[in-house]
């Protein structure tokens, strides 16, 4: 199949999307392409293995389960059927704590929290295009991690459906993860 380059302003949906075999890593949203940045930094990555390893040791032998990147989350219109889906993302961590979202392919439905990790590349659609989406879908928190200043910004859905930030951490903080009331990230271990 053609690329998504080839065909500027077209809409795209999850079944062009699966026919994309140019080993390179694509998001949608809104029918629209967006090429994934090259390999991030070292530093995305150590912070990513960090609040990936906190939120899976908490999570064994729960029903929520973590998922780092590459993983699709499919975020569906109410009545759009898998194939015609145009909003497939790649979060840097997602959990899920409703298995039945869960599939081969990854997540059908929004998440209970998603966790993207800002680099220079990608800041603009994170901060931007991608809140707006978690909003409009009603992923219930979202975190916007700032490597090179050491900071996580929380937003949690209201009961107007609309981001309100929570917190802003650093550091040598601890962060309440909202969805369990026993657990929080200790952020000297993400930011060491």
């Amino acid at each position: 199949m053609s690329l998504p380059s080839s065909k500027p302003g077209k809409k795209f949906t999850y079944s062009d999307y699966l026919k994309w075999d140019d080993g390179l890593r694509w998001e949608l949203i809104e029918g629209v392409p967006y090429l994934m940045s090259p390999a991030p930094s070292r530093e995305h990555q150590r912070i990513l293995v960090q609040l990936l390893t906190q939120l899976n040791i908490y999570l064994q032998d729960k029903n929520c389960e973590v998922y780092p990147a590459p993983f699709d989350v499919r975020l569906p219109a109410e009545d759009e059927k898998d194939k015609d889906i145009i909003t497939v993302v790649q979060p840097d961590i997602t959990v899920i704590c409703d298995r039945n979202k869960l599939d081969d392919r990854g997540c059908k439905g929004a998440p209970d929290l998603i966790i993207e990790i800002l680099s220079p590349a990608t800041a603009k659609k994170d901060l931007h295009e991608k809140f707006d989406l978690y909003e409009k879908h009603k992923v219930k928190e979202y975190w916007t991690v700032f490597p090179l200043d050491k900071v996580i910004d929380i937003y949690q859905l209201n009961d107007n459906g609309k981001y309100e930030k929570t917190g802003t951490y650093f550091k040598n903080d601890q962060i309440p993860v909202s969805l369990f009331a026993d657990f929080s990230i200790e952020l000297r271990r993400v930011f060491s």
